[in-house]
C-alpha cells in the first residue's frame, strides 16, 4: 500500500514549516531563473528576502493563463531544454496551447502524487485499472499511468474512443477500476446496457474520475450505471496535470498533497485572500516544480478549503468539489448562472437522460439561454402533452435553481453529442 504516512499524517504546524521553507527557496528559484518573474517582482517592488511567514505569500505577484500565452513555448521554464525530460501541453482557445515541461525529478515527484492520490481512493495492487483518458500531450493519462504503476496496480491503456471495444475488454480482462472523465464513464455505462452487458459482466470497482467538473447528481448517476465508487482527483497542466489533489474514500474533501503545493483561496475580483471554509477562486503554489516553476496560479476553479484531519487520518488540506470556473459562469439577465446548477437540476429527473446542452444567444441587447435536454424514454414523444408537462417540470425546477426563466427544448434520445474527452456543454453564439 502506497501511504506516505509520516507525510500524508504531519501535524499542521510541521506542514506550515516545510511550506515555507520550500516557498523562500522557490521564490528565489524563480526569481533568478524565470525573466517573468524578475520582471512581475521587481514591478512589485517584492523583494525575495522579505518573505517571513506564509501569509506574506499575498504579496508575491499572480501567474495567470495570460502568462503562458505570452511566453508561449518555453519563456516560462526555469532550466535549459537539455534537462527537460517530457513536454506536454494542453489545448488552447487562441490557437497555441499552454505548454508545459517536466524534469525526470519533476516526473518523480508527480508519480508519487498520484500514487498517494490514488492509494487514498482506495486503488491497490490488485487493481486492474483502465485508463480512458487520450494519450497524447493531454496530462491526464500519462500522470495517472506513473502513478498507478508505482502502487503496482495493472494498467491498461485504452486511450478514448472506440467504446464498444473498451466495455468487451473491461469484460475480457476483468478491469476492476475505471480512468476517464465522468461524463465518459456516463457514455460507457449508458452503451454497456444498450449492448445488452450485464452488472456481473462488468467488475468495475472503483472510478478514478477527472479533468472536468461533477456534481453530485452526476456522480450518482455513473454509479448507478457503473456499479462502483466514483471518485474526484484534480489538477491542470500549468500546476503539473492530475496529482494536486484528490478523494480519499470517504469523499469529504479532496485532499492536497501539500508538501508540493500550497493553497490559497481568494475574492475573484478584489484577489484579497479569504479565511478557511470561505468560497472564493482556488490560488497554487506549486513547491516542488524545477523546469516549470509557477508562483500563485489563478486556477479559475470556485471552491473552498478547510484544514480540519480528516477521518481517514489524513491532516494536509482538503478542497471542497468545485462548483464552477469564474470563465464559466453566465451573467443572464444580471443573474450569475452556473453550468454546474443546470447539470445538478437535469440529473435529477429521470424522465430526461444525464445528457444537455446549453445555448447561449443575444436577443437585442440581452443574453438569452436555451437548455437542451435528451429525453429518456423515446415513447414519449407519442404524447404531445406529456412531453409539455415534462418540459414545463423541468422549467419550473431550473427556475427554482437558477432564479431566472429559460428556454427548455426537449429533444429525442440520442441527439445530444457524447463525448470520449472533457465535455462540451456550453454553446455561446454571441461571438459568431
Amino acid at each position: 500500500m502506497f501511504f506516505q504516512k509520516d507525510i500524508e499524517t504531519m501535524p499542521r504546524a510541521e506542514i506550515e514549516k516545510l511550506q515555507l521553507e520550500k516557498l523562500k527557496h522557490m521564490v528565489k528559484y524563480c526569481y533568478d531563473n524565470v525573466p517573468l518573474y524578475k520582471k512581475k517582482f521587481d514591478e512589485a517592488g517584492f523583494d525575495c528576502s522579505k518573505l517571513k511567514t506564509l501569509s506574506d505569500i499575498k504579496y508575491i505577484p499572480f501567474t495567470t493563463k495570460a502568462d503562458f500565452r505570452d511566453n508561449y513555448p518555453f519563456g516560462m521554464f526555469a532550466v535549459p531544454m537539455k534537462k527537460v525530460t517530457r513536454l506536454h501541453a494542453s489545448s488552447g482557445t487562441t490557437g497555441k496551447p499552454t505548454v508545459v515541461g517536466y524534469t525526470a525529478n519533476d516526473l518523480d515527484m508527480w508519480s508519487d502524487c498520484m500514487a498517494r492520490i490514488v492509494t487514498a481512493a482506495g486503488a491497490t495492487d490488485e487493481d486492474i485499472v483502465q485508463i480512458s483518458f487520450g494519450y497524447g500531450l493531454f496530462t491526464g493519462a500519462l500522470g495517472l499511468h506513473y502513478g498507478l504503476e508505482k502502487i503496482g496496480a495493472t494498467v491498461v491503456p485504452c486511450s478514448s474512443g472506440n467504446t464498444e471495444k473498451q466495455i468487451m475488454l473491461m469484460k475480457d480482462f476483468g478491469t476492476t477500476a475505471l480512468v476517464s472523465t465522468p461524463s465518459y464513464a456516463l457514455h460507457i455505462g449508458e452503451m454497456a446496457q444498450e449492448l445488452g452487458y450485464s452488472r456481473d459482466d462488468i467488475k468495475l470497482r472503483l472510478g478514478l474520475f477527472g479533468s472536468e467538473g461533477c456534481t453530485a447528481e452526476m456522480r450518482a448517476q455513473v454509479e448507478e450505471r457503473l456499479h462502483l465508487l466514483a471518485t474526484d482527483n484534480y489538477g491542470m497542466s500549468e500546476l503539473i496535470g492530475p496529482g494536486v489533489s484528490g478523494e480519499c474514500h470517504l469523499r469529504c474533501g479532496l485532499h492536497f498533497n501539500e508538501d508540493h503545493f500550497l493553497p490559497e483561496i481568494i475574492d475573484p475580483e478584489t484577489g484579497e485572500v479569504l479565511p478557511e471554509g470561505e468560497e472564493g477562486e482556488l490560488v497554487v503554489t506549486p513547491l516542488s516544480k524545477e523546469a516549470l516553476p509557477v508562483l500563485r496560479y489563478r486556477t479559475k476553479d470556485i471552491t473552498s478549503i478547510t484544514y480540519e484531519k480528516c477521518e481517514c487520518g489524513r491532516t494536509h488540506a482538503r478542497m471542497a468539489k468545485t462548483t464552477g470556473r469564474t470563465d464559466d459562469m453566465l451573467k443572464i439577465r444580471g443573474v450569475n448562472v452556473f453550468p454546474s446548477q443546470i447539470e445538478s437540476v437535469i440529473m435529477t429527473i429521470k424522465e430526461v437522460a444525464p445528457h444537455y446542452q446549453i445555448v447561449v444567444t443575444r436577443e437585442g441587447s440581452h443574453d438569452a439561454l436555451e437548455v437542451k435536454c435528451e429525453i429518456a424514454d423515446e415513447s414519449l414523444l407519442e404524447s404531445f402533452s406529456a412531453l409539455e408537462n415534462l418540459r414545463k417540470r423541468v422549467d419550473h425546477d431550473l427556475k427554482t435553481v437558477l432564479g431566472i426563466s429559460v428556454k427548455v427544448s426537449l429533444v429525442e434520445p440520442k441527439t445530444i453529442q457524447r463525448f470520449q474527452g472533457k465535455a462540451q456543454r456550453v454553446i455561446d453564439l454571441r461571438k459568431k
